[in-house]
């Protein structure tokens, strides 16, 4: 695969499961990453295949690909070159890499906007994330701090009304309190499509779970 491939940017940007050499989960890449650790001979494939584990370089992958492409193509993204087609992958692995995991979930905005679902933690309404903001449950002027456990989304017109109180002062409740998340929230949205159904047993165990960046 060369500079001249042919591929629409969403799919390059498409998520791909990294594993280190030993099976272990270390997180999410976008296909454009996993494609060129194929290519340079720093990975491989990881196939999930009626029940089985089946490891694949580069030249495989594009071999097993074509007939993918034939008989299964509503299963996969596809990158199209000047003369083949390729299948993302689904999962990838390491070949000399050997550390292991992160075992804790980054706080930022994307992991919680998605650990709270869209959805305003006082009205419980699901708003697009443009509509959306974080608010702290006890308000930093009031000693709270940026956590997992004191922050939450709140749609504006909550926000506005909360203001810098406490939900009590405001005489407003939360719909659940909010908690640390066991893994990457984001991976757990992804989870729900059928697509990344082989990335579940590499991720059942919180030791195993994944930063997304």
């Amino acid at each position: 695969m060369t500079a001249a491939s042919v591929a629409c940017a969403p799919v390059l940007s498409s998520s791909v499961l990294m594993l280190n050499r030993l099976y272990m989960a270390l997180r999410v890449v976008s296909a454009r990453r996993a494609m060129t650790l194929l290519y340079q001979d720093a990975a491989e494939v990881v196939s999930v295949e009626d029940g089985r584990f089946l490891s694949y370089d580069f030249n495989d992958w594009v071999e097993v690909s074509e007939a993918k492409h034939r008989f299964e193509p509503d299963q996969h993204d596809w990158i199209r070159t000047v003369r083949f087609h390729i299948a993302v992958p689904k999962i990838i692995r390491l070949l000399v890499y050997d550390r292991l995991p992160r075992t804790t979930v980054k706080l930022n905005r994307r992991n919680l906007f998605a650990r709270d679902q869209g959805r305003c933690q006082y009205c419980g309404k699901r708003f697009p994330s443009s509509e959306l903001s974080l608010d702290h449950v006890v308000p930093r002027a009031h000693g709270g701090t940026s956590s997992w456990e004191n922050m939450v989304c709140a749609c504006v017109q909550c926000n506005a009304r909360k203001g810098g109180r406490t939900p009590q002062q405001a005489g407003m409740s939360l719909i659940a309190p909010p908690r640390r998340p066991h893994r990457s929230p984001v991976l757990t949205v992804k989870l729900s499509d059928a697509r990344y159904a082989s990335w579940k047993q590499f991720l059942d165990f919180a030791y195993w779970d994944v930063e997304l960046r």
